[in-house]
Parts: C-alpha cells; sequence; structure tokens
C-alpha cells in the first residue's frame, strides 16, 4: 500500500495525490509511505522517485546496523523498530529532503502509523521533513521500553516469588528472558551509536535545527542501554543462583542414594554368606541363627547411621 500527503502553500493537506502532482510549486512538502510494498509499487521508489539503487538495494535487504547515507538532495536513513512479540528488530527505510519525506518498511509499522495519524490530527503547521524524521525516531525509540519494562518485571516476579516450579523450569525461563535481552540489545545499541553520529557530524541541518529533541532521544537510548545490561546482570545472578539450588538438591539426592548403598553393603555381605547353601555352615541348623543374623543387621544399620550424622553427613537435608 502507498499512501501519501502533500503540504500546500496555504496550509492545507492534500491526501494521495498523483505522483505527477507532487512536484507542483504549490506543494511546499510530501510525505508518501510505502507500507508492505507490493513488488510493483516498491519499484515506483527508482521509477519515480529516482533514488540511487544503492539505497534502495538496502530497503529490500535487512541491515544489521542502522545507518545514514548522504546522497545529492536527500539523505537516506535505515532505522530499526522492535517487534514487541518476537523481540527482533523490523527495518524503517527513510528517504529525506527539505521537500519531502519517504518512508518505506516491509512490515506493518506501528511507528509509521502512530506518526502518520498525528500530523493528521495536529495540521501541516507543526511538521516539515525534519521534524517527521524526529517524530518517527521518538516513536520508535519509545516503543523500545515497554517490552524492556515487561521483561524486568517478570525477572522482579521470579525473583520475587516462591515458586513452586523446579529450579530446571525457572532457569529456562530466565534463558529465554536472557536471550530477548540480548536481541533487544542489538536493536538499540546501535541505534544509540547513529543518534550519536547525527549529533556529531554538523552537516546534517535537519538534526542540528532540532539537537535538543534529538539529544533527548540519545539520553532515552542510554537509559535503555543501562536497563539492558542491569537486566542482563539480574539473569546471570539468577541463573547463578538456580543452577547452586539445583546442584544442592542433585547432591542431597546422591547423598541420599550414598548413604542407602554404604548401609546395605555390608548387609548384602552377610546374606551374601549365609546364602551360600554350603553344607557344614554350623549356623544354618542354629535354632537362633535367623533372629541373631537380623540382629546383627540391625545394629550394624543403626551403629553406621550413628556414625555419619556424627560425621555430619546429614547437614546437607536442612
Amino acid at each position: 500500500m502507498i499512501r501519501s500527503i502533500a503540504i500546500t502553500r496555504d496550509k492545507k493537506i492534500l491526501k494521495d495525490l498523483p505522483y505527477q502532482e507532487l512536484n507542483s510549486p504549490e506543494i511546499i512538502w510530501y510525505w508518501v509511505d510505502f507500507s508492505v510494498p507490493t513488488e510493483a509499487e516498491s519499484n515506483k521508489l527508482g521509477e519515480i522517485f529516482h533514488f540511487h539503487p544503492l539505497a534502495i538495494e538496502d530497503c529490500f535487504h535487512f541491515l544489521q546496523r542502522p545507518k545514514l547515507d548522504e546522497y545529492d538532495g536527500y539523505h537516506f536513513l535505515v532505522l530499526h523498530e522492535l517487534n514487541h512479540d518476537s523481540f527482533v528488530s523490523d527495518e524503517l527505510d527513510i528517504f529525506v529532503s527539505e521537500r519531502y519525506i519517504v518512508t518505506f518498511h516491509l512490515e506493518e509499522s506501528m511507528a509509521a502509523d502512530h506518526v502518520w495519524q498525528r500530523v493528521m490530527q495536529e495540521g501541516p503547521s507543526e511538521h516539515s521533513p525534519s521534524k517527521i524524521v524526529y517524530h518517527l525516531i521518538d516513536k520508535l525509540v519509545d516503543d523500545y521500553f515497554p517490552p524492556l519494562y515487561k521483561m524486568e518485571d517478570r525477572l522482579n516476579e521470579i525473583e520475587d516469588e516462591e515458586s513452586h516450579k523446579s529450579p530446571q523450569t525457572v532457569i529456562n525461563e530466565v534463558f529465554d528472558i536472557r536471550s530477548d535481552l540480548l536481541r533487544t540489545r542489538r536493536t538499540i545499541a546501535p541505534m544509540r551509536d547513529l543518534i550519536y553520529r547525527l549529533l556529531s557530524i554538523q552537516k546534517f541541518d535537519f538534526v542540528q535545527t532540532q539537537k535538543a529533541y534529538f539529544n533527548d532521544i540519545y539520553d532515552h537510548l542510554l537509559k535503555l542501554t543501562e536497563i539492558v545490561d542491569s537486566n542482563r546482570e539480574l539473569t546471570s545472578d539468577m541463573r547463578d543462583s538456580y543452577e547452586s539450588i539445583n546442584s544442592n538438591r542433585m547432591n542431597a539426592i546422591m547423598m541420599t542414594l550414598t548413604i542407602v548403598s554404604t548401609i546395605f553393603i555390608p548387609l548384602t555381605f552377610i546374606a551374601g554368606v549365609y546364602g551360600m547353601n554350603f553344607a557344614n555352615m554350623p549356623e544354618l541348623q542354629w535354632k537362633y541363627g535367623y533372629p541373631v543374623a537380623m540382629l546383627l543387621m540391625a545394629i550394624i544399620a543403626v551403629v553406621m547411621l550413628w556414625r555419619f550424622k556424627r560425621k555430619g553427613w546429614f547437614n546437607i537435608f536442612k
């Protein structure tokens, strides 16, 4: 789908004008949004707007890092929008000059939809191509916060609750959250570096005219980075804690099995000796042979349990 708005000199908004009318002298600036475009619609980037082939190529190949390129008469930005369900990045490409802004995204963009509605509600007097770029980046960054807060709340719940789940189940959940944090960081850190670059290079007029606003975005990205790093440290501590609990539980199980096995070794030896059925075994004919053997086994078991208690073997079960 392709949608467009154009701002006239008398501050009117015209929607979905034919492409040839967008360059009319009556048009101050315009915004064209390519939202999940078809192949035929995507070809208009070159056929109608004549953007550089390398920039157009970048629109169809997901780039691992956001970037900014300067071409003759316009700037090309690649931004990353965080998917709240999968925590992976969706790409938002922006072509911007003093006269126009063209946005391109192969997936639905919450940021583009939000800013589009904002422009329609607030009117053209409050906006320009450079301000729309700021609002798009600001919305992208603001949308990084909810999933991070959600992960942080879940970690606090795991840490505070007396869970009836097994340690292994909790460890797996913590690892899933940690994996989401890593994917989120791969989105946030490059965006932070891009905004820092925009602020550092003086030639980008659309940034310098709104430097205070872009500084605010940069501060938000620094805060997001700190949240991600602190939560990653928390997941590491929780993982170590639950692995320690799991290890102690396994030690207790192994200790139980060891005690049982150790007690039954001499008892098995006695039972084995008197189970050989040799002809000349006086104890087999003795009237009190069976109760004495059982008593001897009981005494051995009690003595061994007492010795284990003296050595502190049972302290692991406390």
